[in-house]
């Protein structure tokens, strides 16, 4: 199964290694990713394969708990199906 992951914040060093490290941990492999600054703001958007996961993706969301509290994030994760009817006419 595949989802988008987006990421909100401050921007600030280590962003991007600390989201990744903790997708790593739970085995969720990024197939994509796109990133930009908006003046002092980052955004981040990933396309994950959560197939080698033995995780859902609630219990992925509640692991990135973690990493949004240290790095004063916001994170939200949407099944691709979901995203794709949320985002179509």
């Amino acid at each position: 199964m595949k989802a988008i992951i987006t990421v909100t914040g401050k921007d600030h060093k280590g962003i991007v290694a600390s989201v990744s490290t903790k997708l790593a941990e739970v085995e969720v492999n990024i197939l994509d990713i796109s990133q930009t600054l908006m003046e002092e703001y980052f955004t981040m958007i990933l396309l994950c394969d959560f197939s080698g996961s033995s995780l859902t993706i609630p219990e992925v969301q509640e692991q990135m708990k973690a990493v949004e509290e240290r790095e004063q994030l916001v994170i939200r994760i949407q099944s691709e199906e979901i995203f794709n009817a949320m985002h179509s006419l």
